[in-house]
C-alpha cells in the first residue's frame, strides 16, 4: 500500500494490520504539508516533532489493532484546544497561553488513534466566509486565485490539496460546508448535541457544531462516528427509499444563484431518483431566517469578545462586527420565538420529506485576497452573496452534508450539493451521500 495519498479508512486498516507503521504515515503527511502547504496556506501550526513523537507512542499501544483511526494524520481547526498549543482562533488578541488539556473532540480523535499533525488557518473568530489573516491568505487548491472559503478554510484547503485525508472543522453559519464546497471535499455539520461543541463561551448560542471534512463519505462518516462516540454512524448501507425535496430557489430575493450551482443540486436530485428515491421540487420556508441569522451573527461575536485578552489587537472588521453585536444585545433583538416559528415551518416541511437537496453555495467563492484589510460591509456582502444556503441549518440545529458535484466551467472551482434533514438524520444523510458518490465519483484531491 502507498502510505499517501490514501483515505483515512485505508490508512487505519494498514496500520492495524501492520502493513505500515504510524510513524511512516505521519512522515509522509508532514512531507506533503512541507511541499504543498505554501501553495494553499492551510496550516497555522505544523506539529512536526510532536506528531512524530505521538506516532511512535501510538505504535506501542496494546490496543492498536482495535483503533478505528489508527495512525490517521488529521488537521484540527485552530479554535479548539490541543494540549501544548496556543488556541488562537485566527486572532492575535488572545493571551498566548498554551492549552493544558485537549478539547473533548481532540481527546476522542486521539483515543481512536488519530495523530494531530497541525492546526489550520481560520479568519478571526470564524466570523467570515473567507479565510485570511495579516500573515496568510488561504486558497482553494483547485484554483489558487479563489478563497478556500471559511471559516474552516484551512481545513478545507488541507484536505482538498491532499495534505491530510481528513480534518476537523466547526460550523456556525456553514463554516464546515462552505470550505468543503470551495475545496471539492465532503463536509458534515451534525445536528445539535450529537458531538460535543464547546466552541467559545456558548458555541454561538448553540449554532456551532464540530464536524468533519474528508475526501470520501466513508471517511467523513468514520471520523464523525468517533467524534459522536456512535460507531453505527460509520455504517453506510443504502437507506430505505426516501422522500426528497429539491429546493434550488434562492433563500433571498437579493441573491442570484449561479446556474452551475443550481445544476449541481439538480444533478444530485437526478442521481437520488435513479437510486430509487422519490424526488420532487419543493421550496424551503426561509421566511424570517435572514433577519434572525443576521442578528445572531453579530450578537454571538459580541458574546465571544467578552473573554478576549487584548481587544486592542482585533482587526478593524472584527471590531465593527462586535460593536454592532453589542448594540443588538442591548436592544434585546434576539428572541427565541424567531427561531421557534422558523423551526415550526421546517417541521411541517419534513412531514412530507425526509431530506432536502439544495445547492451548497450560490456562486464560486470570492477572490483570494486580504479581505481583513477591506471594510466590514465588503466582508459581509462577500460572505452573504455566495453562501446563503448553509446558515438555516445552524439556526435550527439540524444536520447537513455537502458533497462535490463537479467543477465550474468558468473558474475551475468545485460545485456541490447540500443534503439536509431533521434532527437525528445524520445517518440517512451520509447513506444518501454515499449513493451519490457511487453514482457520480469525484476526484478526491485537486490536481
Amino acid at each position: 500500500m502507498s502510505v499517501q495519498p490514501s483515505t483515512a479508512t485505508a490508512i487505519a486498516a494498514a496500520v492495524r494490520d501492520g502493513t505500515v507503521r504510524p510513524e511512516q504515515v505521519v512522515e509522509a503527511a508532514l512531507e506533503r504539508i512541507r511541499v504543498g502547504d505554501p501553495k494553499v496556506n492551510a496550516f497555522a501550526v505544523v506539529r512536526a516533532e510532536s506528531a512524530l513523537a505521538e506516532s511512535r507512542a501510538l505504535a506501542e499501544r496494546s490496543d492498536l489493532e482495535a483503533l478505528p483511526l489508527a495512525g490517521v494524520p488529521i488537521a484540527v481547526k485552530n479554535n479548539v484546544d490541543v494540549t501544548g498549543e496556543i488556541t488562537r482562533g485566527g486572532s492575535a488578541a488572545g493571551d498566548d497561553v498554551p492549552a493544558t488539556a485537549d478539547h473533548p473532540v481532540v481527546r476522542r480523535l486521539r483515543a481512536a488513534g488519530a495523530v494531530v499533525v497541525g492546526l489550520t488557518e481560520m479568519p478571526e473568530f470564524g466570523l467570515f466566509g473567507v479565510t485570511d489573516t495579516p500573515e496568510r491568505i488561504t486558497r482553494s487548491p483547485w484554483n489558487i486565485r479563489y478563497s478556500a472559503g471559511g471559516s474552516s478554510g484551512g481545513s478545507g484547503a488541507a484536505v482538498g490539496a491532499g495534505l491530510v485525508p481528513v480534518a476537523h472543522g466547526n460550523d456556525g453559519l456553514g463554516s464546515v460546508r462552505i470550505p468543503a464546497a470551495c475545496c471539492g471535499v465532503v463536509g458534515i455539520k451534525p445536528g445539535r448535541g450529537v458531538v460535543p461543541a464547546e466552541v467559545g463561551p456558548d458555541s454561538w448560542g448553540g449554532m456551532t457544531e464540530n464536524g468533519v471534512l474528508a475526501t470520501t463519505v466513508a471517511d467523513a462518516a468514520l471520523v464523525l462516528s468517533v467524534l459522536a462516540d456512535r460507531p453505527a454512524l460509520a455504517d453506510l448501507e443504502p437507506p430505505a427509499p426516501l422522500r426528497i425535496g429539491l429546493a434550488v430557489g434562492s433563500p433571498s430575493p437579493l441573491i442570484r444563484i449561479d446556474r452551475q450551482w443550481t445544476a449541481a443540486a439538480r444533478t444530485a436530485g437526478q442521481l437520488a431518483a435513479a437510486a430509487g428515491h422519490t424526488v420532487a421540487p419543493a421550496a424551503l420556508p426561509y421566511t424570517g431566517a435572514t433577519t434572525a441569522l443576521a442578528l445572531r451573527w453579530v450578537a454571538n461575536a459580541a458574546r465571544d469578545a467578552v473573554t478576549v485578552a487584548h481587544p486592542e489587537r482585533l482587526l478593524r472588521r472584527t471590531r465593527r462586527h462586535i460593536a454592532l453585536g453589542r448594540a443588538v444585545v442591548r436592544a434585546g433583538l434576539i428572541r427565541a420565538r424567531q427561531v421557534d416559528r422558523i423551526e415550526a415551518r421546517l417541521l411541517d416541511y419534513f412531514e412530507l420529506h425526509d431530506v432536502v437537496i439544495t445547492p451548497t453555495l450560490a456562486c464560486p467563492p470570492p477572490a483570494a485576497r486580504a479581505w481583513h484589510e477591506r471594510g466590514w460591509l465588503a466582508n459581509v456582502l462577500a460572505s452573504a452573496r455566495y453562501s446563503p444556503f448553509t446558515p438555516l441549518w445552524n439556526l435550527v440545529g439540524w444536520p447537513a452534508v455537502t458533497v462535490p458535484m463537479g467543477l465550474h466551467p468558468r473558474t475551475g472551482t468545485p460545485v456541490a450539493a447540500q443534503l439536509a434533514g431533521p434532527p437525528g438524520s445524520e445517518s440517512t444523510l451520509l447513506r444518501l451521500a454515499t449513493q451519490l458518490e457511487s453514482a457520480h465519483p469525484w476526484r478526491r484531491v485537486a490536481p
